[in-house]
């Protein structure tokens, strides 16, 4: 695929009748992308852990004057019961998602475990992106070119995952775990792409990363050294979450992408730019860490996507 120089999201095709979930939608790089999404008249669910947060963000978007049809749901992402609850409700209001983007994060905060008592980066970052997606998934079979978007980042390139240490007991760093939650995100993306595939599904399953954006992910959650250096120093470098929401929406809408392709910045180090096709660290595809990592994640989460492993 050429480099997507010029695209933004005044590219969009039009979005009218098209249902989007949007995680972490009350700020950061989930609003922008709600915005894009609610300027081409898509109806956008805002899945947020905090109820009161996104009907702000929803009032701020109507008020804008686009015109499009704007929900908050309640979606605690590191409690399994929330995410479930979110998945039920939606159901039950008989909501078919078109696209899931699967985009709410947290980043490298003091070493945090949940109720459950899992790390709570891989636990709202993957784990429940993971039962989300599961829940979500049948309905999601019948809809307009259906599509599964994950938010990873460049820095699962250079991340493992910890399978005997997961929640950080012997040793926990708030960056290495970060990235270890984002190793997972994209192992899941492509691992989905390949069962959907195998399954005959019309879903596709697409990745994307933002490059340096600035959002609030560098200050909510980071501490010390993290903190002063994403949130303070390096800032000058970071492009606006408008522009670092650009690759998760070509993948949510352009109509040239592939299931199992990652999308980030053209620029260098693909710190910012435009959206373009970027590879894959090869961990996340090696067949071996996805079957381990997904057989893991049902077995924590209780969710079975009923897809068969690829050959």
């Amino acid at each position: 695929m050429r480099s997507q120089k010029r695209w933004t999201a005044d590219r969009i095709p039009d979005q009218s009748g098209r249902v989007f979930v949007v995680t972490g939608a009350n700020s950061g790089l989930g609003l922008a992308t709600t915005r894009a999404l609610a300027r081409k008249g898509a109806h956008v669910i805002l899945a947020v852990r905090d109820e009161s947060k996104g009907g702000r963000a929803v009032a701020e978007l109507t008020a804008e004057g686009s015109g499009a049809r704007l929900e908050a749901r309640r979606l605690d992402l590191s409690d399994p019961d929330s995410v479930r609850a979110c998945a039920d409700r939606l159901r039950s209001d008989g909501v078919r998602p078109d696209v899931l983007v699967n985009n709410a994060g947290v980043m490298a905060p003091p070493r945090t475990l949940t109720a459950r008592g899992h790390e709570v980066q891989f636990a709202a970052n993957h784990l429940g992106h993971f039962a989300l997606t599961g829940l979500l998934l049948d309905l999601m079979a019948d809809g307009d070119d259906p599509r599964v978007v994950t938010v990873t980042s460049a820095n699962h390139r250079q991340a493992r995952i910890f399978f005997q240490d997961l929640a950080g007991e012997r040793r926990y760093s708030p960056m290495g775990y970060y990235n270890q939650s984002k190793l997972a995100n994209a192992v899941f993306g492509r691992e989905l792409h390949r069962r959907l595939s195998a399954a005959g599904s019309p879903v596709r399953s697409l990745l994307a990363h933002p490059g340096y954006s600035s959002t609030n992910l560098q200050t909510s959650a980071p501490v010390g050294m993290v903190r002063l250096l994403f949130g303070r120093l390096l800032l000058p470098l970071a492009q606006p979450s408008h522009q670092g929401a650009l690759p998760q929406l070509y993948a949510a809408t352009a109509p040239d992408v592939q299931g199992g392709e990652l999308f980030g910045p053209d620029g260098m180090g693909e710190l910012r730019g435009a959206p373009k096709r970027v590879e894959l660290a090869p961990r996340a595809t090696d067949p071996e860490t996805a079957g381990r990592l997904w057989q893991l994640s049902e077995e924590l989460t209780g969710v079975r996507f009923g897809l068969p492993a690829p050959a």
